[in-house]
């Protein structure tokens, strides 16, 4: 094992940082798109609150490799839009197809785990609000959304957990991620199993501190009842 770790130390180290990096940046815009439609679907707008259950209920349901395959083949290589131009464009084009992809799939999760979130402010607390003179948005940024969000912490741990995994299926669109290198790996060595093995201990680091950190934060910032 050791051996075969100090001849693909470098594309190791590589393939780890490019799951790294779609994890953070799709994590971030999947809390901030997950938030735009959490928010349409409590609006007091029906055009709005249809138009965020439409989407939880399309990207929620439909499967992740098809979100990806069709940035890549319908709207990079068909289309032609590419999001990069320069000398490495093909593969910073997939690897930005492949962060918008989860971004928008992973966004209809965070957005039903924050309208969980939200249902369990106090009805109360909005009423409040409005009647000291808060709009819609003035009412959900200020008083329910920072509530929602200390009660839906390790939720939010798990979905970005989940996306830590998801992550391995960009290396269906030319992404060189972890999955990538490990499909490359078993087709040059003899050593299926002991790859599979430094993989999934290599997931294991990566998601393992990032449960601890979310549960950690969730019993920081639990609301008290």
């Amino acid at each position: 094992m050791f051996d075969l770790i100090s001849r693909y130390d470098s594309q190791l180290l590589d393939a780890f940082w490019m799951t790294i990096k779609l994890t953070v940046l799709s994590g971030i815009c999947a809390l901030i798109l997950g938030t735009i439609v959490a928010a349409m679907r409590v609006s007091p707008v029906p055009v709005a609150r249809w138009v965020g259950t439409a989407y939880v209920t399309v990207f929620r349901n439909t499967p992740l490799t098809l979100i990806l395959v069709f940035c890549s083949i319908g709207l990079l290589s068909t289309m032609r839009i590419e999001l990069v131009h320069g000398s490495n464009s093909i593969q910073d084009n997939a690897f930005w197809w492949a962060v918008i992809g989860l971004s928008i799939y992973t966004a209809s999760f965070v957005c039903e785990s924050l309208r969980s979130g939200i249902n369990t402010v106090s009805l109360g607390q909005s009423e409040a609000g409005r009647s000291l003179g808060l709009t819609f948005g003035q009412n959900l940024r200020m008083i329910v959304l920072p509530q929602a969000f200390r009660s839906v912490i390790a939720p939010l741990g798990s979905v970005l957990i989940a996306l830590t995994k998801n992550s391995t299926i960009a290396s269906a669109i030319g992404v060189h991620e972890a999955a990538f290198l490990m499909a490359g790996m078993n087709e040059s060595e003899a050593q299926i199993l002991v790859i599979g093995a430094i993989f999934a201990f290599g997931f294991v680091i990566l998601t393992l501190p990032t449960g601890l950190l979310f549960g950690w934060l969730a019993k920081r910032f639990e609301v008290a009842r």
